[in-house]
């Protein structure tokens, strides 16, 4: 009898053993409708992403196809440097090339390090700058306590993250990219005479799962984040830190038993506000453009700006990260963005000495933004004019109100019909000297035609994203 009774607490503690018996473990799961935390353990630790990181890479590859700066059928060139890659990788040459279609699927199936490297060689001229861009993006998509150092997560102990922000990425990948996420639910896929499988096991063995994308390294453990979609309710979970491949998605497969009902089958899931476009530093031309330079701009089409940096080179003049003093952390939910509501399951507040400290100036003035962005959102209210209702549209953030009007009247000018009956207004965030004056669009009547107005004025230069009042 007493050891009937030892084997079943061994049992239960088996059972609870990713929380309780490893440090390495962070967990969260969010309703993907109403931005609830229904469950967390150390979701705001900091963490390796390991292969976690292509959810970002993915991102950036997303924006540039919907700003239409890439097509699918776009070569990505291999430099020696992507080629040179370890495993997991498809192998190719340097010198050779694939298609973005190519480039995404091989990051969603097999994880592909040296497909990682060369599309963020395409899209930001040197894998430097990629993680660059890609951190600003998290920024800027409200996950303040990410880091990246590279497009493939391989370690780097500057590379950092916490379940919380995965958790806004996956969901931002769902919602911004729609025409896009059936990506991450593909199964397998050709490449040549191979035929490459996803390494995501709740594919097609538990119900309502749909993606996102598996990672690992000895520093990290095994992560996994996970989109589910059953019976119009709706989650996303997040567990890092497992360890082996079996027992994280024993986990999972537990988080999305047991929460999956609890989620509401009400609410928009328009949870992350649109971040601008990322922009693209575009630097003096050179007499001699080093390897991975001269092939993306060799391989883009002339449908958008093309990157043009030298590798390891200087620093471009107006460069992506000081595009970031008018992308505010796009958060107005009290959970996701870590200002803790009292009544939820981390009741322990978030401050900003939790921020990481930043390894270099960009990042140092990156940070800095956003904590000055939070005090000062803590101090003052938002003053706002008369507010249009339904959708609007934010162009951008400056600290004089009629650059702000200016902004809105080039746009008025340069977008046509599809701002005609729009209504421009500014918004003042903060007080004082870090007070800013949103620059803003309202009186959409749906989505569609706030989405289809930014989209436009991205055509024309202009950042836009499109949220709901």
């Amino acid at each position: 009898m007493g050891r009937f009774f030892l084997a079943a607490v061994i049992a239960v503690l088996a059972l609870s053993a990713p929380a309780f018996a490893n440090s390495k473990y962070a967990g969260i799961v969010v309703d993907a409708k109403t931005g609830k935390v229904l469950y967390g353990e150390s979701a705001d630790e900091l963490r390796y992403p390991a292969s976690l990181t292509k959810m970002m890479t993915l991102y950036l590859a997303f924006e540039a196809l919907e700003a239409g700066r890439v097509s699918k059928s776009t070569p990505v060139p291999f430099s020696k440097n992507a080629a040179a890659e370890p495993p997991s990788k498809l192998g190719v040459r340097a010198g050779r090339s694939i298609t973005v279609e190519q480039a995404i699927l091989s990051l969603v199936t097999r994880s592909a390090n040296d497909a990682a490297t060369a599309l963020g060689e395409l899209l930001g001229g040197s894998e430097q700058r990629f993680a660059r861009m890609m951190t600003n993006k998290a920024r800027a998509l409200g996950m303040t306590r990410t880091t990246y150092r590279n497009a493939h997560g391989l370690p780097n102990s500057e590379q950092r993250t916490t379940a919380r922000d995965q958790a806004r990425l996956g969901l931002a990948l769902r919602q911004h990219f729609p025409q896009y996420y059936d990506y991450f639910s593909t199964r397998s896929f050709r490449f040549g005479k191979q035929t490459i499988g996803n390494h995501n096991r709740l594919l097609g063995n538990v119900r309502g799962v749909d993606g996102i994308k598996t990672g690992y390294t000895r520093a990290s453990g095994y992560n996994l984040v996970t989109s589910a979609q059953l019976e119009g309710r709706s989650i996303v979970a997040v567990v890092m830190g497992g360890t082996s491949g079996g027992a994280r998605d024993a986990q999972m497969r537990k988080l999305v038993a047991k929460y999956m009902p609890a989620a509401s089958r009400r609410g928009s899931g328009n949870l992350i506000a649109q971040a601008p476009a990322t922009p693209v530093a575009v630097a003096e031309a050179e007499s001699q453009p080093s390897e991975p330079a001269a092939m993306a701009a060799a391989a883009l089409p002339h449908t958008g700006p093309v990157p043009d940096f030298r590798y390891g080179g200087e620093e471009a003049a107006g460069s992506v990260e000081m595009a970031y003093a008018e992308a505010e952390p796009a958060s107005d939910n009290p959970v996701l963005s870590g200002k803790i509501a009292p009544n939820t399951l981390e009741a322990q507040s978030v401050k900003l000495a939790q921020h990481p400290t930043p390894s270099s100036d960009v990042d140092a003035q990156i940070t800095n933004s956003v904590a000055k962005a939070e005090v000062a959102a803590a101090k003052a209210e938002a003053q706002t004019e008369t507010v249009p209702e339904g959708w609007v549209i934010q162009i951008g953030a400056t600290a004089d109100k009629a650059q702000a009007m200016t902004l809105l009247g080039n746009a008025q000018e340069k977008g046509g019909k599809v701002l005609r009956h729009a209504t421009p207004f500014t918004v003042a965030f903060g007080s004082g000297a870090a007070q800013v004056y949103r620059a803003r669009f309202g009186g959409f009547d749906d989505q569609n035609k706030a989405v289809n107005a930014c989209k436009v004025l991205k055509k024309k230069g202009f950042a836009c994203w499109a949220s709901q009042q």
